[in-house]
């Protein structure tokens, strides 16, 4: 994506399965479940980098000792500082000690030693960026199992309601952003659990119990599957969210549409869950396939005895997983994905081959950004196939009027798309400037170009994952590219067009920013046909105060006035730079939403393609943004 988003945190719980003294035993290392915390994490570092936090649960400690721990960092580089940190007491100790050592003793002395750990990686839709806003969130408790370490990949459409549920309840919450609203209502669902198992008519009646021993046992029938049917029932959102619990439980969870994606893993050694396949794969060394998504509407819970479940909490929903996770997001070594998006550009290459009119002679094949390279290869693969079967055509039908010279048809049959890569990040370049005259002389030279890869007769045919708001497109890449003099540039979009608001994870709420969107205006004023701005504004007026699911999608009817290519021709005009030295064409060629769902089946979460909302709260987050648009409001849509 050429566009940057902030999107999409990472999630990574791991929960050993044998004592520490064993993990010290079998590897000579006690702190194997945090080491591996630190590789989850890091393997995931593409899903976060506006800060991170860690969390533990140690077992068996003594009253008065610390048995929930959590260190945070909004800092640049958070990963290696919090495990910096985390881990300078284990090389002060030094590797026989490590090996030797009571683990009562290390426990004392590694804060962060403990059997559950949980890790999370922030990419910022709402709030700040300091350390307050990262996860672990903890509600805190002098009863250990009311102890509540909460982390999420998620964004609820419906917070402010839930905070008024909360105070309808009688409670006092703090601060109105969904990842404590969410906290707050499994923390109230949590209260509710412990209240119904200590009282005579509850689930579990414990008469002859008291003290330590009453506490024990409420502790040992938690039900997190009743606790989340009670604490999500009005959640309105994508979202994957793990929990350790003071008891020494832990759980993960994902919404029923399974929108946000989850991922775990059972060994014998450990249970381990996370936003990524590859990385459980990668950190525990076992074959990809072992590894299963975690069932949408579903809680995996290991209790602090070791019990593992899997139990429904949410009623079932149509499967809607996003498809940005698989086009952009996700990194590309899960060979799920890599395939998936090899079939995206698979299925741009008939209409490249279209626009080129088959010329492939005189033109060179490229992507920008790297994310873009799966898709790249499935193009040239697809081209060059394309252009054999064809030749294989034309053997046959010469054939036919007689015999073909061998160097006919080896000219016929030997295709080679022209493939270069002609652009290269410099990654050590950071546009901090704020001026913006001066940041976009410096985001001109994001990007170093190949020299003498593209001659001035060529066609530049370059793949983009995805084009957002076209601004790095206009202001950098096209701007890039042109130095090489090409005939024409011709942008390949591996997704289709983006037209509505995302609002389940990434930060993606503000229409106007979108490069379709504004596409779509300037069609309407160009034809003088803008006057069905002010009827959509006046429907979405009317609907304003209706409740979501009676909402409807009156945005569609701009776009439902132009072809997928007029959108593309006009996104084209708006990209090309302002001015410059060069003057050739600026073409543009989006995905088709069926070469979308050809490419990945599976993964139906098309919304910001089709305005087509998995929850209802989709639909007032549509509205709202629209009608923000209107009044020049430049504010989040939810």
């Amino acid at each position: 994506m050429s566009d940057a988003l902030t999107h999409e945190c990472g999630l990574a719980l791991v929960r050993l399965r044998k004592p520490i003294e064993w993990y010290q035993r079998q590897y000579g290392d006690p702190v194997w479940g945090l080491r591996k915390l630190y590789l989850l994490m890091e393997k995931q570092h593409n899903r976060g980098q506006d800060g991170a936090g860690i969390a533990a649960v140690r077992f068996d400690a003594l009253p008065g000792e610390p048995f929930l721990e959590r260190e945070r960092s909004g800092k640049r580089n958070p990963v290696e500082r919090l495990f910096d940190d985390a881990l300078a007491p284990v090389r002060a100790l030094g590797d026989e000690a490590l090996r030797t050592a009571a683990v009562a003793e290390l426990k004392r002395r590694i804060p962060m030693l403990g059997e559950v750990l949980l890790g999370h990686l922030r990419y910022g839709t709402f709030g700040g960026r300091s350390a307050d806003a990262c996860h672990p969130f903890l509600r805190r408790s002098i009863v250990a199992s009311r102890n509540l370490a909460l982390a999420g990949n998620f964004n609820l459409t419906n917070a402010p309601e839930l905070f008024d549920l909360l105070v309808e309840y009688g409670l006092a919450p703090v601060g109105g952003s969904d990842t404590g609203v969410v906290l707050e209502k499994i923390g109230h669902a949590m209260d509710c659990e412990h209240d119904a198992l200590v009282s005579t008519s509850g689930p579990g009646s414990f008469k002859n119990l008291e003290g330590r021993e009453l506490a024990a046992e409420v502790s040992a029938q938690l039900d997190y599957g009743r606790i989340l049917r009670r604490a999500a029932e009005k959640f309105d959102g994508g979202y994957t969210l793990g929990a350790l619990v003071g008891n020494g439980d832990c759980f993960a969870c994902r919404d029923p549409a399974g929108i946000r994606p989850a991922f775990m893993l059972v060994t014998d050694d450990v249970v381990a869950v996370a936003s990524e396949r590859p990385a459980l794969a990668s950190v525990f060394d076992v074959p990809i396939s072992q590894v299963e998504a975690l069932e949408p509407g579903h809680v995996l819970t290991v209790k602090r005895s070791g019990e593992i479940r899997s139990q429904r909490f949410a009623a079932p929903a149509p499967i809607r997983q996003c498809t940005f996770e698989r086009i952009y997001f996700s990194r590309g070594n899960d060979p799920d994905i890599y395939e998936e998006r090899k079939r995206l550009g698979t299925q741009l290459a008939p209409r490249i081959l279209e626009r080129l009119g088959g010329d492939v002679e005189h033109a060179v094949f490229s992507f920008i950004p790297n994310t873009s390279e799966s898709a790249y290869f499935g193009l040239v693969q697809e081209t060059e196939r394309i252009l054999r079967a064809r030749g294989a055509e034309r053997v046959v039908q010469l054939q036919a009027q007689g015999p073909v010279a061998e160097s006919v048809i080896v000219k016929l049959m030997d295709v080679r798309v022209r493939a270069e890569k002609v652009a290269h990040k410099d990654q050590r370049l950071r546009t901090f400037i704020t001026h913006d005259a001066a940041r976009r002389d410096l985001v001109a030279h994001v990007y170093d170009i190949t020299h003498g890869t593209v001659q001035s007769e060529d066609t530049l045919v370059v793949v983009d994952d995805s084009i957002v708001r076209g601004t790095t497109l206009r202001d950098s890449i096209i701007t890039i590219l042109s130095r090489l003099r090409p005939a024409r540039i011709l942008i390949a979009s591996s997704a289709p067009p983006i037209m509505y608001p995302d609002c389940y994870g990434i930060d993606m709420s503000q229409l106007g920013r979108f490069i379709a969107f504004e596409a779509a205006i300037s069609l309407l004023h160009q034809r003088g046909d803008a006057r069905i701005l002010q009827d959509v504004e006046a429907l979405c007026r009317e609907q304003e105060s209706l409740p979501p699911d009676r909402m409807q999608n009156h945005v569609r009817l701009i776009y439902e006035r132009f072809t997928h290519d007029e959108i593309s021709g006009e996104v084209a005009r708006l990209i090309r730079p302002r001015s410059g030295e060069w003057d050739g064409p600026v073409e543009v060629v989006y995905q088709t939403i069926e070469g979308l769902r050809l490419s990945m089946p599976d993964h139906l979460g098309d919304w910001y393609f089709t305005g087509d909302y998995p929850t209802p709260g989709g639909l007032r987050v549509l509205n709202r943004a629209f009608l923000n648009w209107c009044s020049k409001n430049d504010s989040r849509a939810y």
